[in-house]
């Protein structure tokens, strides 16, 4: 149990339980009581910052300020935002080898070489930077493919990180080197080295704010749909109604990715399991 120093603003259980209610109600991420500690650490900073004394009048501040950006900067605080190139890494093997081998034929038939996949909850840019330089891979040696991934998270803070697509040393060091080299360009920064994401891996990807729970700028039909280790935070009702908003946008034959600790068990659905953590329409 964390101790909290004498000199911290403590967190009481009632101011907890309303910030719980505004966030789930806002976005559908479910704070529960071991979350206490992080949200407490996470938006202290932003009461030592404003000079406020208590996480109740934060709270009315964040809510009654006009133009919202103090109540995205909580959000942008209470968001969990771990990722990291190829993180789980046989979703991008499963692409190479079974996904983008099905969608090549599919679209060639058609005559339509047009691809579109959805990275929901891109964080700061590692999945969806992944997924293009996979997709660059494999169709280096195809001309003529129209292909565009929709990158989009709740938080303006690791969007504004995934444009930039500037990454540490360590950072890009699951990148194959064949892969880094083609499409990363090395920078060093004062004593640090840094890869930059060169524009054409950038041209591929647009980024944009999204709340998973409001209405979707997204027309569809999509071919792929990225959402992994989001819904962990969601409560089973919610995620029940993003699975299905996501087989609506999917096309027939596409595919949905979720993390590793994510099932689609115990919940009503129209997707065909194909494999744990991949589903298809």
């Amino acid at each position: 149990m964390s101790i909290v120093a004498d000199n911290e603003i403590v967190l009481k259980d009632k101011e907890f339980r309303r910030i719980g209610t505004l966030v789930y109600k806002y976005c559908g991420i479910t704070l529960n009581e071991g979350k206490k500690e992080l949200v407490r650490a996470r938006l202290a900073k932003r009461l030592r910052h404003l000079g406020l004394s208590s996480f109740d009048s934060y709270i009315d501040f964040a809510t009654k300020d006009t133009n919202g950006a103090e109540f995205i900067s909580l959000i942008d605080s209470i968001s969990t935002n771990l990722t990291s190139f190829y993180r789980e890494k046989q979703h991008f093997d499963y692409l190479t080898s079974v996904c983008l081998p099905a969608l090549e034929k599919r679209k060639t038939q058609l005559g339509k070489k047009r691809i579109r996949i959805w990275s929901a909850g891109c964080s700061s840019g590692e999945e969806p930077y992944t997924i293009a330089l996979t997709l660059l891979d494999y169709f280096k040696d195809k001309s003529g493919w129209d292909i565009k991934i929709l990158a989009t998270d709740i938080s303006t803070k690791v969007l504004e990180s995934a444009q930039k697509g500037m990454y540490t040393a360590d950072r890009v060091a699951p990148v194959p080197t064949d892969l880094k080299n083609r499409y990363l360009t090395k920078q060093k920064l004062g004593p640090d080295m840094y890869y930059q994401v060169k524009p054409q891996v950038k041209n591929m990807i647009f980024f944009a704010r999204l709340n998973l729970m409001e209405q979707w700028p997204v027309k569809g039909p999509l071919d792929v749909i990225f959402c992994r280790n989001v819904m962990i935070y969601f409560d089973k009702p919610t995620q029940e109604k993003l699975v299905g908003r996501y087989w609506q946008l999917i096309e027939d034959g596409g595919l949905l990715f979720t993390g590793h600790s994510e099932s689609l068990t115990g919940i009503e659905h129209k997707f065909k399991f194909v494999q744990p953590t991949v589903y298809e329409k």
